[in-house]
């Protein structure tokens, strides 16, 4: 037989210098004991070992803590405490000596006590978080999930575990029998643990795993129940073949949650690990998503589940998770219902910041067993706009897009929006206005505004979609917007997923879009031919709206090229995220996201001016690109004025040439139709200027100077003056309407009817339906949750 190999392990016990190792046990600076050990050596045979060379077999037992490998040398580290056998009267001493094994050279035999072992597997130190939750938020009548179900931690204690966790004489710690997530904070209180239902777990060192060492140090309670809460309490296997429990007591002297008691790592052997877990409630969910919100509060809920799951090895569901975010939004932003008696001060504040400010706040009474509260009454709605939003109008071309958009926070609502555009082509929204959902009333408070206040030209154009709120809205004999003061258009958009719920298949709705943006009758008439060869009743579907509302070759220029209302590019790229926020929040990010509008694009207008540039970039490419094409023209002048001309295409342009064209430089007017709509030269009438030695600069429409686009942002924000200062209110508490409130049980409910307008363009790049990073999908992307409950990327 092959000699085993054997080494040393020494042993340190209690003297009069102390001092700490970063586990909190302590040493001594005596020397210590030399045990001999070999690879067939038992757990009992060691601990036999230490006992009789301290000579204390009967009186002290062991309790290893930690083991410790050093590289260096062949010797681990065992840290231990002895404690005095409990008597059969039950008394005990409470004097533990702390023992430990380290690397060294020598030994020396000194007086303890000891008695049975307790064994607590190896493991490593884990770091606390840096993040702690919010356990005594708001909890009011919101769904629980996953109830607490109080669960002593010091049940039948599992074999090898024992009871030797007596405090050190030196520490004035209060150690609770229970664990708790949402107790208070008085020390001395009892706090519940909740028992949890893990199945299977992996042996320590998995994905997903944090692991305890007794001594380790929380700065509050907060804090270590945010760690515990990933493995809070005891397994649901315990006592049925896994110890793994954890217990946490308050040291008063110094403030800090310490472990005081912790068997692992988790080595339970279930069968089956559940897909969700009632401890990984919302709370603890909405502090590790608190990052991922406040950087994009419009972070979709799939992504944030996605990521809870890769995190902590469960997936909670698609409620839980939404409720996470609803009270990180709130922690981040402020309270969803104190927000809306946050607003009347805002208003205040706003129009002391910005005078010219117009805010209209709309309230309804409060009703308590059929009398009137005074102190109190319901939002209704809010519409607001500001000086630079007024002034900027002014400048940006004599359209306005309107529609809405559904609120997504713990309260329902619509956030309507005017939305204008300058002579860049950039969107600009103008007006605003929080209300209780489409409908006629609603459309009707906000168009009286808007048209009161911020569009009074003569002669606008409205594009919207054909909801009946609108209408009616628009119709009223007193609300301004009949024509001539104002005329109506279509967004295509709207009317092609209109269509589209008739007539399915993309090709018949791909003819109408084409026969709408037709600039000339011939050309409607090119595509509409086509489209009765498909299906006579999708031209009689047609047919039934007026030309000039949903066609651009019948409304005589009044569009500028625009046929839908851009509300997605307005909220994707401006309002990005506002509709996720509790609603002082939501009106105060509107009053920021403009003032960093405002500022970007004035400083790019006016560094394009200090170049000598005259006209919008947007222009010069558009001019660029028909100089391009104009080269391929043969032009005949036909009076001596210089105005009016035919150009014959030698080469067909585009989808639909006529082959020629008349071309009216006095009227700037092209049988293309290109003049017209656009109100800039098109290819045919720069060829007439470029024939007739003419500059193409007075053919130009004024709002695609580089003075108005400067005009636009040329009156800026003030910096809003701090909450502190704004003018007191003392009008009655504003709070939400209940009614508006989403439904408390089940997922929540989406606001949006879905239709064909919602289908992905086929030319955009895919997205994935989890991370919405393009290049791969929901099967294939890294951060979907494995089988094991972690990112497959880790």
């Amino acid at each position: 037989m092959a000699s085993e190999e054997s080494f040393l392990v020494l042993v340190h016990y209690r003297g009069s210098i102390k001092r700490k190792t970063r586990s909190g046990v302590k040493f001594t600076d005596k020397d210590p004991l030399c045990i001999i050990v070999t690879p067939t050596t038992t757990y009992d045979a060691l601990v036999s070992s230490v006992l009789e060379k301290l000579g204390v077999e009967g009186v002290k037992r062991v309790m290893f803590l930690s083991r410790r490998q050093f590289p260096e040398v062949r010797t681990p580290e065992l840290l231990a405490k002895l404690v005095d056998v409990v008597s059969s009267s039950g008394g005990s001493n409470r004097n533990a000596t702390t023992i430990a094994a380290v690397a060294g050279s020598s030994s020396r035999p000194a007086v303890a006590s000891s008695s049975a072992p307790v064994y607590e597997p190896p493991m490593q130190p884990v770091a606390s978080p840096s993040f702690a939750v919010d356990l005594s938020g708001n909890v009011g009548d919101e769904v629980r999930y996953g109830e607490h179900i109080p669960t002593e931690v010091h049940c039948p204690t599992p074999a090898g575990v024992g009871d030797g966790l007596f405090d050190d004489p030196d520490d004035d710690d209060v150690e609770p029998d229970m664990i708790a997530d949402e107790s208070g904070d008085d020390v001395g209180t009892t706090v519940p643990t909740r028992a949890i239902g893990f199945g299977a777990r992996d042996t320590e060192g998995s994905a997903g795993m944090n692991e305890f060492q007794v001594g380790q140090q929380f700065q509050d309670k907060d804090e270590a129940l945010l760690s515990v809460k990933t493995y809070v309490g005891k397994c649901s296997e315990f006592g049925n073949g896994c110890t793994w429990l954890i217990r946490l007591s308050l040291r008063q002297r110094k403030g800090i949650w310490e472990v005081k008691r912790y068997n692992g790592p988790h080595t339970c052997l279930a069968s089956s690990i559940s897909s969700d877990h009632r401890s990984l409630d919302y709370h603890v969910i909405s502090t590790f998503v608190m990052p991922m919100v406040r950087a994009d509060a419009g972070v979709n809920i799939k992504v944030l589940q996605n990521a809870t799951a890769a995190h902590f090895g469960f997936r909670p569901t698609y409620r839980r998770v939404w409720m996470a975010k609803q009270k990180a939004v709130a922690v981040i932003y402020g309270d969803w219902d104190e927000s809306y008696n946050e607003l009347p001060r805002w208003v205040l504040g706003v129009q002391l910041t910005m005078p010219g400010t117009v805010a209209v706040l709309r309230t309804c009474p409060v009703r308590v067993g059929g009398q009137v509260d005074d102190s109190q009454v319901y939002f209704h709605r809010l519409f607001w706009t500001f000086p630079p939003c007024i002034q900027a109008f002014r400048h940006c071309k004599p359209l306005v897009s309107i529609d809405g958009t559904h609120l997504y926070g713990k309260y329902g609502g619509t956030l309507l929006v005017a939305i204008a555009q300058d002579g860049n082509s950039n969107i600009l929204p103008v007006a605003f206005a929080l209300v209780e959902g489409e409908n006629a009333e609603s459309w009707s408070f906000f168009l009286s505004h808007l048209r009161e206040h911020v569009t009074p030209q003569l002669g606008l154009l409205v594009i919207s979609d054909r909801h009946n709120g609108i209408k009616a809205a628009l119709e009223a004999p007193d609300g301004g917007w009949l024509p001539p003061a104002a005329y109506r258009a279509f967004c295509i958009r709207h009317v092609a997923a209109n269509f589209a719920l008739t007539f399915k298949g993309k090709d018949a709705r791909r003819l109408l879009v084409n026969a709408a943006y037709a600039k000339t009758e011939v050309e409607f008439d090119y595509w509409f031919d086509i489209l009765r060869s498909e299906n006579p009743a999708m031209c009689d579907w047609a047919n039934r709206i007026e030309y000039s509302l949903w066609t651009q070759h019948c409304d005589e220029g009044r569009r500028f090229g625009h046929m839908t209302t851009n509300i997605s590019e307005c909220v994707n790229s401006i309002l990005k995220g506002v509709r996720n926020l509790p609603v002082c929040s939501l009106v105060k990010a509107t009053y920021g996201r403009l003032a960093e509008l405002f500022v970007r694009k004035g400083r790019e207008a006016e560094a394009q001016m200090g170049t000598g540039q005259q006209f919008s970039q947007y222009l010069v490419k558009c001019i660029e690109a028909n100089l391009r094409t104009a080269r391929h023209f043969t032009v005949t002048v036909y009076d001596r004025d210089n105005s009016e001309y035919t150009v014959a295409e030698t080469t067909p342009t585009g989808s639909f040439s006529l082959g020629t064209y008349r071309v009216s430089l006095g009227s700037k007017t092209c049988d293309c139709g290109y003049f017209q709509a656009l109100h800039f030269p098109c290819p045919h009438a720069l060829a007439c200027c470029a024939y007739s030695r003419l500059t193409w600069q007075p053919y130009v429409h004024e709002v695609y100077q580089l003075s108005s686009v400067f005009g636009v942002y040329q009156m800026g924000f003030a910096p809003p003056i701090p909450e502190g200062f704004w003018p007191p209110y003392a009008g009655p508490t504003v709070i939400p309407d209940p009614s508006m409130r989403r439904a408390r049980e089940g997922r929540p409910r989406s606001t949006r009817i879905r239709t064909n307008m919602d289908e992905a363009d086929p030319n955009r790049p895919k997205r994935c339906g989890l991370c919405r990073q393009p290049g791969h999908t929901r099967r294939s992307c890294p951060q979907a949750a494995g089988p094991s409950g972690t990112a497959r990327n880790q």
